[in-house]
């Protein structure tokens, strides 16, 4: 699967590493080093995925993060020297898809990116729009309506809601959920479906997604 790949690194050896493993797997790189030109760039090319450094001159990676997911869906995976768990939960927050810390290895990078690209047909493809009880989600245009009213949602709070909105009343345990989101490293994973679980409940009504203790979460058509 050929992809256009934006790697904004401000170390230029470490972008060069990038590239080249990119350009070995088959994707086409473009390789820019600070936050101002990883916006612009993805702008006028509209690339596939971002590899985005958190700390770069001009506008760090969060801002560019921010920005770029008001504007489009593009796959954005993030890389941070910061290891602490909120600052994970904050890229999740603005809208990355996967979070890997500095030093990675060039291998894990290029498996991240993958499993990236091969989860992102999926919900592209889906032709169908699923309702349950006023929640509408269009898996198509990546849309989802609460009572005909557009609410917005991150790439991960919506592959949850499209998975448990083709099952209604399944109970689906975080191991399952973790399965329809990321490749995300497991020591933060349950920790992470809690947050896009609580922030969904706060866009569609906690009546809607149900937790059944021991187990993990049910979508149900509310009261």
């Amino acid at each position: 699967m050929c992809a256009k790949v934006l790697v904004a690194e401000d170390d230029p050896r470490q972008a060069e590493v990038v590239r080249r493993y990119l350009l070995a797997e088959g994707h086409d790189p473009v390789v820019v080093h600070d936050g101002r030109a990883a916006l612009e760039t993805a702008r006028r090319i509209s690339p596939d995925l971002i590899v985005l450094d958190v700390m770069m001159p001009e506008l760090d990676g969060l801002h560019v993060c921010r920005t770029l997911r008001a504007e489009s869906d593009v796959l954005v995976l993030m890389l941070t020297a910061k290891r602490t768990e909120e600052d994970l939960l904050l890229g999740l927050e603005l809208g990355a898809d996967d979070y890997l810390v500095k030093p990675y290895s060039p291998r894990e990078l290029m498996a991240r990116i993958r499993t990236l690209l091969r989860r992102r047909p999926v919900v592209k493809d889906a032709l169908d729009v699923r309702e349950v009880g006023g929640v509408s989600v269009d898996q198509t245009s990546h849309r989802v309506t609460v009572d005909g009213s557009p609410i917005e949602c991150t790439r991960g709070e919506f592959a949850i809601l499209a998975a448990m909105s083709g099952q209604p009343e399944r109970v689906f345990s975080r191991a399952q959920l973790l399965h329809h989101t990321r490749g995300i490293d497991r020591s933060s994973t349950e920790r992470t479906i809690d947050m896009h679980v609580m922030n969904l409940r706060r866009k569609i009504g906690s009546e809607r997604l149900v937790t059944v203790y021991g187990i993990g979460y049910k979508l149900v058509a509310g009261a």
